[in-house]
């Protein structure tokens, strides 16, 4: 697998677990959905700051949305 396709982050499945959208994470960050798109595929990733946002608003630590390598 490149690196292109590896898994960095767990935002997909976190928002599925907490039964979330995409364009709710958008909207509660004032980002576009198309940019958490991208970090729900593993093709962007966040900044250091908007992970700790989106742990914030998710109410996870920042560890349950990285993959535990």
């Amino acid at each position: 697998m490149t690196d292109s396709r590896r898994r960095y982050n767990r935002i997909k499945i976190v928002l599925l677990e907490k039964e979330k959208t995409n364009i709710w994470l958008a909207e509660q960050l004032g980002v576009s959905s198309t940019a958490v798109s991208k970090w729900c595929t593993n093709r962007n990733q966040p900044t250091v700051e908007t992970l700790f946002k989106i742990a914030e608003i998710l109410n996870v630590g920042v560890c349950e949305l990285l993959v535990n390598k």
